[in-house]
């Protein structure tokens, strides 16, 4: 996740991301870089885009959200289900920033 070349604001994004958790595994790391880094969020703050493609790649990638859709929950509620799960793992990965109810009920960006 370190070192590398690249633009000043994907060195800035990586940089950032190593604050934001800094105990992320690579694999993850690199999904939520490249997502952070994407097109549609290039207008936003770097912060902003990576604490939005952080909790987004948490939220698909290591909870039970996507389940909960497919089995009829709304997108609020299955997002109300899985925050206790998605805050133990950005613990885990050194992130003091929480997931909050009232913040994580609004669309992303990309609508979901």
């Amino acid at each position: 996740m370190h070192g590398g070349g690249g633009t000043r604001r994907q060195k800035e994004m990586r940089r950032r991301l190593h604050d934001l958790a800094p105990r992320i595994p690579y694999l993850d790391a690199h999904a939520v870089l490249r997502a952070a880094l994407a097109a549609h969020l290039k207008h936003l703050p770097p912060s902003i885009a990576l604490w939005q493609a952080l909790t987004t790649h948490i939220r698909h990638a290591h909870s039970d959200y996507d389940l909960l859709l497919d089995e009829g929950y709304e997108r609020s509620a299955a997002r109300f289900f899985v925050i206790d799960e998605m805050n133990a793992l950005l613990e885990r990965w050194g992130s003091k920033r929480r997931i909050d109810i009232s913040d994580d009920i609004t669309p992303n960006e990309d609508g979901e």
